[in-house]
């Protein structure tokens, strides 16, 4: 699973026993995509403990599903970007992907866009979908340590891979006309630094950090900054704004409830990038009102309001 898969996961077994006392949730299975553990264990698993209804947090499940089942879908960029993914991803989603998808009672996912893109994609009616958006942590607002470096920084945090659409920010960066960092969160990339060295600033690699270390980095700095082509939600974009840090995101990647406070541009367009991340440093004052705007808009949307409306589909299912 993805670093965002694995969140949502843990979050939602952590929440739910708050969330709906009255339902009795077992965990099971190991997270394992195609393998005998998937295919025949977890069947076997389920076919013991006979649940009411079961969750796959995902599209890939076992080709026998006996029980009743909703399942989540995150994103479809395997989809809509298909150039990006090897063949047999995009096969995946289209075909068996689509079966489980159209299998389901309900299915979950965290914004609208996903709903249009299971229609588009996967031939699911809307009727069947449920918009369940994702949260932050609580202990996001109490921590007040803000990050400081010998430059002003922009941030972003993510995986490196193709559809986050890096080069278009490093790119955008490279092109700015005052000294400002650009911190990313991942493994260092020499190849990157060297490419787009600038004398009077940097492109700095932070690794593996902790949620400390992320949120620290959230309020010290002069945006948050996503490029990518697509995002089935975008934790990071919820918990910078959620701290008034400005927004600046492609026009595919924004949540829903970010929107109507973060600054967009077209995703492969790097001088508009330029220009946005240009007008955030030159003029803060106007991105920070609408973060500060966005920061209350946002506030309800924890953990905990996840877990519980991921429980009344639940119950909306068993329900019936």
């Amino acid at each position: 699973m993805s670093v965002g898969t694995r969140v949502y996961l843990d979050e939602l077994l952590r929440g739910l026993p708050r969330a709906a006392p009255t339902l009795h949730v077992a965990s099971v299975g190991r997270g394992e995509n195609f393998g005998f553990g998937e295919q025949i264990g977890l069947p076997l698993e389920l076919a013991r403990l006979q649940p009411r209804l079961v969750h796959y947090p995902t599209l890939f499940a076992p080709a026998i599903r006996a029980q009743p089942y909703v399942a989540t879908v995150h994103d479809l960029i395997h989809l809509r970007h298909p150039e990006l993914f090897s063949r047999v991803t995009a096969t995946f989603y289209a075909t068996l992907g689509g079966v489980v998808a159209r299998g389901a009672r309900l299915l979950l996912m965290g914004d609208e866009r996903t709903v249009d893109d299971c229609e588009r994609y996967l031939r699911v009616p809307r009727a069947q979908c449920r918009v369940v958006p994702l949260g932050f942590d609580r202990a996001l607002l109490e921590t007040v340590t803000r990050t400081s470096g010998e430059r002003p920084y922009l941030f972003y945090a993510g995986n490196h891979r193709p559809h986050k659409n890096l080069n278009t920010l490093y790119t955008a960066w490279s092109r700015l006309e005052r000294p400002v960092d650009l911190v990313l969160t991942g493994p260092d990339e020499p190849d990157v630094r060297a490419k787009f060295a600038r004398p009077d600033a940097a492109i700095r690699f932070l690794g593996d950090v902790s949620n400390e270390t992320l949120w620290s980095h959230y309020r010290g700095a002069l945006a948050y900054v996503q490029p990518a082509l697509a995002e089935g939600f975008g934790i990071p974009m919820l918990e910078a704004l959620a701290v008034g840090t400005p927004v600046i995101a492609s026009e595919e990647a924004v949540p829903t409830i970010v929107r109507p406070y973060a600054t967009t541009f077209p995703a492969r367009n790097a001088s508009a990038l330029s220009d946005v991340l240009q007008a955030a440093i030159d003029a803060p004052g106007g991105s920070r009102r609408l973060a500060s705007e966005g920061a209350v808009a946002v506030r309800a949307y924890t953990w905990d309001r996840f877990a519980a409306a991921t429980a009344a589909v639940y119950h909306e299912v068993l329900d019936a």
